[in-house]
């Protein structure tokens, strides 16, 4: 085995029940989406990649053209291969990923089962499933048709997990989120809860548009911050693709 393919970070393995185009896929999409390779720079050459990953450049072709079509990178004709300017890097998440393998490792578990059932999760998970699984409100006394019962208990659970979802936005507008006051002696009709049902859901959407522009305004103000990689596989994988590549971090950003 070459000195390259020993100390290269691309260098993929053979035996992994994951297919090589996958691997690389990922390590290239993770440098993508904690800005380690910022909006803009450079990628090396087919060529080059080929041989760090120790792969057929078809390969790496492939991965390529698959994160052109997802917009996380742009070929221009006669100039090479860049990371799209449309990508907004999140470097919180290399910390967030080494933050669930440590607590895999403590409770003595294996870095890659970590990751399986992380992926396996990723893969069943619907847009509900984010939220605590709803409370299921007994019928109060039998007394109304089973029809209203199943209407007024379904906008409950609407409910619920809308102020759930709502309350992790209070940081972008406070001012939106307020508790929907539950009178005890109160029952509140089909018309009351979709009323209050319509209102979370716009100061929903409300909150979420905040939230993208915060998050935007952070990613912004971290990678201007970031400075020197801090520890970590993928920041070793950015300062080995740096050297690699002959390039400084005076000429990262080499696009036009």
């Amino acid at each position: 085995m070459s000195t390259l393919a020993q100390s290269t970070p691309f260098a993929l393995n053979a035996e992994s029940d994951v297919p090589l185009g996958v691997q690389l896929d990922w390590r290239l999409r993770a440098l993508l989406l904690t800005g380690r390779l910022a909006p803009g720079e450079a990628l090396p050459s087919l060529r080059r990649v080929a041989e760090w990953a120790g792969v057929n450049v078809n390969t790496v072709r492939s991965v390529y053209e698959s994160l052109e079509g997802e917009g996380l990178i742009v070929s221009e004709q006669g100039r090479g291969t860049f990371v799209s300017e449309s990508v907004v890097p999140d470097p919180d998440l290399e910390s967030i990923a080494l933050e669930a393998l440590r607590r895999g490792q403590d409770a003595g578990r294996d870095a890659k089962e970590v990751a399986i059932v992380t992926m396996a999760c990723a893969d069943m998970l619907k847009p509900d499933d984010r939220l605590p699984p709803p409370r299921v409100e007994p019928a109060p006394d039998g007394r109304e048709g089973s029809e209203t019962l199943e209407v007024r208990q379904e906008l409950r659970r609407q409910i619920a997990r809308l102020e759930t979802e709502l309350a992790s936005y209070v940081r972008d507008l406070p001012e939106l989120y307020t508790a929907t006051p539950r009178a005890k002696a109160h029952v509140a009709g089909v018309e009351e809860l979709e009323d209050t049902r319509d209102t979370l859901i716009a100061k929903l959407s409300e909150a979420q548009k905040a939230a993208e522009r915060r998050a935007r305004q952070e990613a912004e103000t971290r990678l201007e911050q970031m400075g020197d990689p801090t520890e970590g596989p993928l920041a070793n994988a950015q300062s080995w693709w740096n050297d690699a590549s002959g390039q400084t971090a005076g000429n990262r950003r080499t696009r036009r």
